[in-house]
């Protein structure tokens, strides 16, 4: 459709998912530091005053498991021993096995030969770009994290009343196929109890909603709807309100809805499990289609076999957007032969054998960098080798 609307969510690092999947990428960061060959599949579960890890767990690594937890839930915020959750009085259970032997086998199958080391489980994986932005994101989901990123800031910096556990939404309107205003926004923040609604609503307009361009709201939001706290009131929040559980934000993690999923999560995982690899090899080629101007929207698709180096499929879809005089097929025969999508050339490629996943498990795991630029699946280094195929 040329002319419609469209909505994505983010939830921000106190999100009680978004807990549990920090805490599961801080444990695999922290093998990964002392044993980049580290085998890790941590599940987290968060609650009123409880963390529990379990999972499979394969390292040479010596890791204080329990220290792990209470560092990341004190960085995300919760510090304070009367909300229910804290970093210093929660009570954490550590259930963490070794991998399995079967699993292991087939990952390792080949391994005399780097390149045909096996991929850790069967599945299809997805990557997305578009041109809406300039970091080749939908706009609803980017700027739905880019609200919640900015008031994360605020609540550190300029001691906000907010607190950690919120929400945003972004609806996103097209004319003509081309972004045309934001017509509604919905945050709901978690705040102090002493905070008034018109405080709150004031603080979210500037601290959270000033990253939102004007020519999409209109100035002083005079083309958008604001919906703050719609309840009227968020102070009990966090895993202390409701469950958290690794890998429930899948949507969020990825393009807001945009393009497909394909069912696995992120977060816990090493880059042996191409749930995480791949589906960043794939974002990294799509982004690299739209880069190069060959394609306004770009979706990749990879498929495996546990144990098996070579994809059991590859396919390049643009929705009908590639530039003149190219077609789809062409463009999936310049993918296959400019990148390999064997897993461990897929993980040297982009040097996933290191401690950078803490960092993508809030905020998305696309359309930014990291702190520390280290997010290479960002990178739009392959363009000039696509553009040498046509």
């Amino acid at each position: 459709m040329r002319n419609h609307i469209f909505t994505s969510e983010s939830v921000s690092e106190g999100h009680p998912d978004k807990v549990a999947d920090q805490i599961s990428d801080a444990v695999l960061d922290a093998c990964l530091e002392q044993d980049p060959e580290s085998r890790v599949a941590c599940e987290t579960m968060v609650t009123t005053d409880l963390v529990v890890l379990a999972g499979e767990v394969s390292t040479e690594a010596t890791v204080d498991f329990e220290q792990v937890v209470r560092d990341q839930i004190a960085d995300i915020g919760y510090t304070v021993p009367d909300m229910g959750f804290c970093a210093e009085n929660v009570e954490v259970i550590v259930r963490l096995d070794a991998q399995s032997p079967d699993i292991a086998l087939g990952v390792d199958e080949g391994s005399g030969r780097f390149e045909e080391q096996g991929a850790g489980d069967q599945g299809m994986m997805f990557g997305y770009a578009c041109n809406e932005t300039q970091e080749m994101m939908p706009a609803s989901i980017y700027y739905s994290h880019r609200i919640l990123e900015s008031m994360a800031r605020a609540r550190r910096i300029f001691h906000t009343p907010f607190l950690p556990d919120s929400k945003s939404q972004v609806t996103v309107a097209y004319s003509n196929g081309q972004l045309a205003r934001i017509p509604t926004v919905v945050v709901s923040t978690q705040h102090r109890a002493r905070a008034t609604q018109e405080y709150i609503e004031e603080a979210v307009r500037e601290y959270g909603l000033s990253v939102l361009p004007e020519e999409l709201t209109g100035r002083n939001f005079q083309l958008t709807k604001v919906l703050v706290n719609p309840t009227g009131r968020f102070v009990h929040g966090g895993p202390a309100a409701d469950c958290g559980l690794t890998g429930r934000k899948i949507i969020v993690d990825t393009y807001g809805g945009h393009g497909r999923h394909g069912g696995g999560a992120f977060s816990g995982k090493d880059p042996s499990k191409v749930d995480r690899s791949a589906a960043y090899f794939c974002r990294y080629v799509a982004k690299n289609i739209v880069a190069a101007q060959l394609a306004e929207r770009c979706e990749v698709q990879v498929a495996y076999a546990i144990g098996v180096a070579a994809p059991v499929s590859i396919y390049v879809n643009t929705f009908g957007t590639t530039a003149e005089d190219i077609d789809e097929r062409t463009l999936e025969s310049a993918v296959k032969e400019v990148f390999d999508f064997r897993p461990a050339l897929m993980i040297e490629c982009l040097n996933l054998k290191r401690p950078i996943y803490t960092a993508t498990a809030k905020y998305g795991h696309f359309g930014r960098t990291g702190a520390l630029g280290e997010f290479p699946w960002e990178n739009t280094d392959r363009v000039h080798d696509l553009l040498g195929f046509f």
